[in-house]
């Protein structure tokens, strides 16, 4: 019996990652070995070489053979996810599985509350442009004359030309920051959770393969005690059995044997798909993770590019205000208005007798 379990077809898993299988259970020929060369109900061969946590069968720590990571240097989630996690909340445990689900949707929850942030900040521009927009239109001070009449009128005149550039600011905002972040994977959590059935689906048939084999096993340990006691009993004369009896036994046992063969081999058809459809799973989740940052990244960017060109453009907005104020001028004023209201230019004189 090979004890290497079937493969997938090509292309479902990185032709890179295909030479990587993890610990397997003892294949069937050597269980059926190690039973019927000893009565001990033990299975110390089984415990020297592996180790079964909530049915997935690892390495064990005393005699674990090297492994290489799949992907060595990069810290991939298909190298660190196999065991499962004691849940802090209870006393049960977590699967690698499901943390790696976790933080998928916590990273939606997070881009959601990112969209949700910049339309406050769309709120406060839009705020912003309406009161600059009104406060332009106020008549304080528009009784000034001359030249500094001129640059107070146009200070007013950027308030409305800056309420512009904030509205047009808000509004980029929305339709290049903040609807992007919202919509970008409508149906995330809908196909997060078929991915979750789908693992949770491969793990429990592997839990069911597993029980398979401790009742074949259980079943065969009987069938060897039974063996063993019809064999003494006929050594030593304490039985009538007949050799036909023993016969039947040893028929018995091997075919508990047979049977926990076929067990073990189905329980590591059914791990080697679980492994290899949570390397490609991971995979696809960790592809997913770095498109989704760098996405944000992409959007933050350009967050940052509107409020650069927000900047320049009300920068624009008080230009005209330096170059009138640098008009000003007293002397010019004080004509422009002499001119508009004299009364007369005859001084008085003294008067004569």
């Amino acid at each position: 019996m090979s004890t290497r379990p079937p493969t997938r077809p090509p292309g479902s898993v990185p032709a890179v990652l295909l030479g990587f299988q993890p610990a397997l259970a003892l294949t069937g020929a050597l269980c059926l070995q190690q039973n019927l060369g000893s009565s001990s109900p033990g299975k110390k061969q089984s415990k020297e070489n592996t180790i079964t946590i909530n049915c997935v069968t690892f390495p064990h720590p005393d005699t674990m053979p090297e492994q290489q990571l799949l992907k060595p240097t990069e810290w991939s989630y298909c190298d660190y996810f196999w065991a499962d996690k004691k849940d802090p909340q209870g006393n049960g445990t977590v699967a690698g599985f499901e943390l790696l689900l976790q933080k998928q949707l916590k990273g939606k929850q997070m881009q959601k509350e990112m969209s949700e942030f910049i339309r406050e900040r769309i709120k406060i521009e839009e705020e912003y442009a309406k009161n600059l927009a009104k406060l332009s239109q106020n008549s304080l001070a528009a009784q000034e004359e001359g030249s500094l009449g001129e640059a107070w009128a146009q200070v007013k005149k950027s308030l409305a030309d800056e309420a512009e550039v904030h509205l047009k600011f808000s509004a980029k905002l929305h339709s290049e920051v903040e609807r992007p972040l919202m919509n970008f994977r409508e149906n995330f959590k809908k196909d997060m959770k078929k991915c979750d059935h789908h693992i949770a689906d491969l793990r429990k048939q592997l839990s069911s393969r597993y029980a398979a084999v401790e009742k074949a096993r259980k079943a065969l340990t009987e069938r060897q005690r039974d063996l063993e006691m019809k064999t003494q009993q006929l050594e030593i004369k304490l039985s009538n059995k007949t050799e036909e009896d023993i016969k039947k036994a040893r028929r018995k046992s091997t075919q508990a044997g047979d049977d926990l063969m076929r067990c073990v081999d189905l329980y590591n058809q059914a791990q080697s798909k679980w492994f290899e459809e949570m390397v490609t799973t991971t995979l696809e989740l960790e592809r997913l993770e770095v498109e989704r940052v760098e996405m944000i990244r992409q959007h933050l960017c350009q967050y940052t590019q509107l409020r650069h060109e927000t900047d320049m453009f009300n920068q624009s907005t008080v230009e005209p205000v330096d170059q009138l104020l640098r008009k000003v001028d007293p002397a010019k004023d004080r004509e422009l208005w002499v001119r508009e209201h004299k009364t007369g230019n005859i001084r008085p004189v003294d008067m004569e007798i």
